[in-house]
Order: structure tokens, then C-alpha cells, then sequence
């Protein structure tokens, strides 16, 4: 009767245990799994004409060490490719930025792509002190041959360029060469995130 009792009492510590196992994992699952969503807006910059009905919706996932950033967009030039980044402040003079990937629309101007990188409160650059660069592009806008120093710079906006300034000139937007792609010949600015303020970037939102 005895040895009943105590395997009894002996299934139950277990059960309790399984439970709290179960809750704990279920807790990181949570953890893991937050999720931020907001908009991109079109650049103020630009003239009425030039892709009036761009918009695009941001949706950011935690995955523990990262974070999978899905950028799906609508009202862009058909069949057209641009540029993401990650940028200091959300329009001119832009700051600080990162080259986060390509973006490619279809023929009727939506684009879905998902990026995998750092997305939260952390998301920063630093440049602890001057170092040679190499210099890879010598025009329209040449590389750097050094960085200046600075300290962690937070960035919390985000940015859509034309990867060609032929690209945005087609479609009623202004022609100007920046260096927002892999080779420093981009277009300008589409979408950004200035629906939110220079300081308060929608990245800021996703804390770990």
C-alpha cells in the first residue's frame, strides 16, 4: 500500500515537472515568436507624379539570435528592381545606412522579399577608429578609401531606392545618381519610414 502511494506521488512530481517544463518552453516560444508590423511611406521628396500609390507593410519576426524582416510592397514600377537599407534617419541627409538586400517587383508592381539580420532596439553601427577601405568603384560616386571614427550609432528607419535612376526617370520621379546600391549608381528614394519621428525609428520598437 505504501509502495502505491509513493509511486502515485512519484507520477505526479513528474507530472508537475513535465507541466512546468511545457509552460516554460511554451514562454521562450512566445519570446522568440514576438512580432512587429508597420508601414512604409513614399517619400515626401518626391513630385506628385512619380509612383503616387507606393506603399509597402513591414513585418518582423524574432527568432532568438535574429530577426526576419518581410518587406511587402504595392503601387511601384512594374518589373523594376531597388534597393533596401537600414538607415540612421528616414530622409535626406539619411545619416548612417547598411545595404540590407535587393527588392524586385512583378508586372503589376507588388514585390514580397524577406531579409534575416538584426532588426530591434540593437541594431547599431560603430567605426571604433579610422582603417584603411577598399576602394572598389571609382564613379559616378567613388568608395571612401578610409572611414571616420565614431561611436555606436543606432538605426532604427528603413529605406526603398530605385536601383537606377533610368528606372525612377520613367516613371515620373526624379533622376538624380545616389549611391544606394552595390555599385553607387541608384536612383533616388521611393519609400521610407518617416511616418515615425528621426529619433523614435519603428526598429526601436522590437526590444529582445
Amino acid at each position: 500500500m505504501i509502495a502505491g502511494i509513493a509511486r502515485r506521488r512519484t507520477w505526479a512530481v513528474a507530472l508537475v515537472i513535465a507541466m512546468a517544463v511545457a509552460l516554460i518552453g511554451a514562454g521562450i516560444a512566445a519570446a522568440s515568436g514576438e512580432k512587429l508590423k508597420f508601414d512604409m511611406v513614399r517619400s515626401g521628396a518626391l513630385p506628385s507624379g512619380c509612383l503616387p500609390n507606393a506603399t509597402a507593410t513591414v513585418t518582423i519576426r524574432a527568432l532568438g539570435p535574429v530577426e526576419t524582416l518581410t518587406l511587402d510592397a504595392s503601387g511601384l514600377a512594374a518589373n523594376a528592381e531597388y534597393d533596401f537599407f537600414v538607415i540612421q534617419v528616414p530622409k535626406g541627409p539619411f545619416g548612417v545606412a547598411w545595404y540590407q538586400g535587393d527588392f524586385e517587383t512583378d508586372g503589376s508592381g507588388h514585390g514580397s522579399q524577406r531579409y534575416i539580420g538584426r532588426f530591434n532596439i540593437e541594431t547599431f553601427a560603430v567605426a571604433p577608429s579610422t582603417a584603411p577601405a577598399p576602394v572598389v568603384h571609382s564613379s559616378p560616386i567613388p568608395d571612401a578609401s578610409s572611414n571616420p571614427a565614431f561611436g555606436p550609432i543606432h538605426m532604427y528607419h528603413l529605406g526603398l531606392w530605385f536601383n537606377s535612376a533610368a528606372d525612377a526617370t520613367a516613371n515620373g520621379c526624379p533622376g538624380t545618381v545616389t549611391p544606394f546600391n552595390g555599385d553607387h549608381t541608384a536612383g533616388v528614394q521611393l519609400l521610407n519610414t518617416s511616418n515615425y519621428a528621426d529619433d523614435q525609428g519603428p526598429l526601436r520598437q522590437l526590444v529582445p
